[in-house]
């Protein structure tokens, strides 16, 4: 099945959707995705290497389950939602974070295979271009190294996939796509062999990870 074409993102609309979304973001979006950080994060601590890359970290939401010996920096495009991480970062005292960095995901300064690991947390439908991101991340990783994305993808039947496509008209407002197919995200052959695992709750996420 071919990519949905949805309502084109831009960064700048990104970033006033989650200025609106950074003072209630954790109340109102935490818990419902809290499985899906919890599963991606599990999959990296499983994983060998220790330099890891966190596309879209948010509020840092996920940094404190990190395992020690994980060296993490983390970028987002918006600056306030950065500051709570940063926030959280010194409040909960986490020493294994590296960085916070403003920084768009599909247009990285840092070198090539500079991670072993790369997650997007809910990151995949809010890009503007998520082949670029996907190529980005690329890059990152060293070879041998491991991608991983946990995100909401369209379902492809059903009183889900219906309200998603009615939702659509509203991307900007929401800041990503409720539209969103994994096909417009990854290539045929990576998702050939990509290993993809729903998560609670309803499987309204899925995780996706692959070697580099």
């Amino acid at each position: 099945m071919s990519p949905l074409p949805h309502t084109a993102l831009n960064a700048d609309a990104v970033k006033l959707a989650y200025r609106r979304w950074a003072k209630v973001y954790d109340t109102v979006f935490g818990t419902v995705s809290s499985f899906g950080r919890r599963c991606a994060v599990e999959k990296v601590n499983s994983l060998p290497g220790k330099k890891i890359l966190e596309v879209g970290v948010g509020t840092g939401l996920a940094l404190p389950s990190y395992h020690n010996d994980k060296r993490v920096t983390g970028i987002d495009l918006s600056t306030d939602m950065l500051e709570k991480a940063k926030q959280r970062v010194k409040k909960e005292k986490i020493d294994n974070v590296d960085a916070l960095l403003e920084m768009d995901a599909e247009a990285t300064t840092f070198e090539t295979d500079s991670f072993d690991i790369a997650v997007g947390m809910f990151v995949a439908s809010v890009v503007p271009h998520p082949d670029r991101l996907f190529k980005e991340l690329q890059r990152v990783v060293k070879p041998g190294g491991h991608i991983l994305f946990v995100n909401h993808f369209i379902a492809q039947k059903g009183l889900r996939s219906y309200v998603e496509r009615i939702m659509a008209p509203a991307s900007k407002a929401l800041g990503w796509h409720p539209d969103f197919a994994i096909q417009s995200l990854l290539p045929p052959e990576v998702l050939k062999r990509a290993e993809v695992n729903s998560v609670p709750p309803l499987g309204l996420f899925t995780l996706v990870s692959f070697e580099r």
